[in-house]
């Protein structure tokens, strides 16, 4: 009799190991392919995809997340600056992302890693307007890291600065 239990309570671990450790693409929510061209990818520690391993979107596929501004200076513009774009806690809710820190790549490959919780509490955004137009790649777009700068002076340091990455094209969660 007791073997029979003992059989029962391994058989049942096995099948939730493989149920949670089995194949990831399993676990993971589909999200829909951009039909528009692709301008940014989320990868690593994610539980949403397009593909199985990443996470892709197209800027409709941004602005629908819902936008939001800010308006601040900047290091490398004059005055204050309306930026409009997704807040990055919106991107990491739609793929379900389950790390702590991000890394956060710009078309030349500059990498800049930071501490989620930094993002979240600041109200970061992925910029893609700047004073009602698009941000092209000559202007730091298609997508630039945006903090408050002028909300508080925590924000105007090097480390921030260093946070505020253009040019963003992948995202890694991990």
């Amino acid at each position: 009799m007791r073997l029979h239990i003992l059989h029962g309570l391994i058989t049942a671990a096995l099948l939730s190991a493989l149920m949670i450790g089995g194949n990831a693409s399993y676990a993971q929510d589909k999200l829909p392919a951009p039909t528009g061209s692709q301008i940014l990818e989320v990868t690593g520690e994610i539980g949403a995809t397009t593909d199985g391993t990443s996470a892709l979107f197209d800027i409709s596929q941004l602005q629908a997340l819902g936008p939001k501004e800010i308006t601040t200076s900047t290091p490398w513009t004059n005055g204050p600056i309306k930026f409009v774009g997704v807040p990055i806690k919106s991107i990491l809710e739609a793929v379900k992302a389950s790390g702590d820190t991000l890394s956060v790549t710009a078309l030349n490959e500059y990498t800049a890693s930071m501490p989620i919780d930094v993002l979240v509490d600041a109200g970061a955004i992925l910029a893609y307007e700047m004073n009602g137009k698009r941000l092209l790649i000559r202007d730091k777009g298609p997508l630039w890291v945006i903090f408050p700068f002028d909300d508080d002076a925590k924000y105007r340091t090097d480390a921030y600065w260093a946070y505020a990455v253009w040019q963003v094209r992948l995202i890694k969660v991990q």
